[in-house]
């Protein structure tokens, strides 16, 4: 281009120059563990998981969870297979197993560990909220005493220990000190802050990240893990990233518990954009067909960036835009005119439909896209189709309406 970037956007997000607080940021993929927990979904078998396992590796994800081995039997044979392909493949990502405080779960990923020659970094965690303390019966001490037990097994048993702190951001101030302060003397060398009901708003996250950087210092790693019960948990996880925290988790779709956690793949292009991180994302929407196709959750057609409709239009002023755009010889024009996100990103292009809302415009491209005349009564044939439509035509109906002019003529 001619013209620089900045002279055709202005980006009001940019304004300021926000920044993550910590350089930047890890992602760690909750999708075979918070994921499957979806009441929704079904459990991939284990060579699609080892395929998603591939997938998160050539989109340059930093850490998975790979299952919470205390659940059972099936989850550990699972997750040492899971393990075994890291080791064995030398993969660049950082398993991770979650635990509950108690010593069974630990040893269960301190066994599998051993035995395919990984470190396995433990995310023990535990309630922490009033509300949940009040429904176990469980005061402070009790917590605190699992804390520490819990912290200290994983570190003695050779494991990198993360306490998560379940239902973080509607948990009381002094408790999570005395929480967080007492798994960092027992070894934890990472915490963990869990909207686990999705509660935060972005002023939330902010505040709750600030505190517990206070608490816990610089040396000490802050991941964040949010739900989205409110809608939020993208712009959450932003927000926890300009506050201070090292790594964000998500899942692939947002699949989880109730309506799910952060959805990986959204989390990843808006850092993308926002500079926050570099990475090819170009395999996104495979990975994200990939988890749709073998858990059976819904990929919507008009879900954000990767549903089939986030780079279609059929619309005559959008379309007549893109037109003009890719007239002047310029993809980069084309594929921003109408778009915050560029297909390209993501390894797609823009796609110009027909139908009851489209334009002249609309019917000359999808014409000269297949190398067909833009004769005048053709066009026109198509445009009257396409009005008296109630949907996007179908290319077969298109075809039709081609052929039958070339018969007429």
């Amino acid at each position: 281009m001619s013209l620089r970037e900045s002279d055709l956007i202005y980006d009001w997000n940019q304004v300021g120059e926000i920044k993550p607080a910590r350089g930047r940021i890890e992602v760690l993929d909750e999708t075979l563990r918070d994921g499957l927990q979806s009441p929704s979904v079904k459990s991939p078998t284990l060579d699609e998981k080892l395929q998603m396992l591939h997938c998160m590796v050539e989109l340059g994800i930093d850490a998975v969870n790979l299952g919470l081995p205390g659940a059972g039997a099936h989850v550990v044979a699972d997750v040492e297979r899971l393990a075994r392909e890291i080791a064995d493949q030398n993969l660049p990502i950082t398993p991770n197993c979650a635990a509950r405080t108690v010593e069974g779960d630990i040893e269960h990923i301190a066994d599998i560990s051993q035995r395919t020659g990984i470190a396995i970094e433990a995310a023990c965690f535990v309630g922490s909220s009033p509300i949940r303390h009040f429904a176990e019966s469980w005061d402070l001490d009790h917590v605190l005493s699992l804390a520490e037990r819990a912290v200290s097994f994983a570190v003695g048993s050779g494991l990198p220990a993360m306490f998560v702190t379940e239902d973080t951001t509607r948990a009381q101030p002094d408790d999570l000190r005395r929480l967080y302060r007492t798994a960092i003397d027992a070894g934890a060398s990472r915490v963990c802050i869990a909207d686990t009901v999705g509660h935060a708003t972005p002023n939330g996250a902010r505040r709750v990240v600030r505190f517990v950087r206070e608490v816990v210092g610089e040396d000490i790693g802050i991941d964040w893990h949010g739900h989205r019960d409110r809608g939020m948990a993208v712009i959450c996880a932003l927000a926890a990233a300009e506050a201070g925290v090292d790594r964000l988790h998500g899942t692939a779709l947002g699949i989880g518990e109730r309506v799910g956690n952060t959805p990986l793949d959204l989390l990843l292009v808006n850092l993308s954009l926002l500079d926050w991180r570099e990475q090819d994302l170009r395999t996104l929407p495979a990975y994200c067909e990939l988890v749709a196709r073998t858990t059976g959750a819904t990929l919507p057609d008009n879900y954000p960036v990767i549903g089939k409709d986030a780079f279609r239009t059929g619309t005559g002023v959008h379309a007549a835009a893109i037109v003009k755009a890719r007239a002047k010889g310029d993809d980069w024009l084309a594929d921003r005119i109408y778009s915050s996100v560029p297909a390209s990103l993501i390894g797609r292009r823009q796609v110009i439909e027909i139908g009851p809302m489209s334009g002249r415009s609309n019917v000359v491209w999808w014409l000269e896209q297949r190398g067909r005349e833009a004769d005048p009564d053709l066009v026109e044939a198509i445009f009257e189709r396409a009005k008296r439509s109630k949907s996007t035509l179908e290319e077969r109906e298109i075809e039709d309406e081609v052929a039958r002019f070339e018969v007429g003529r």
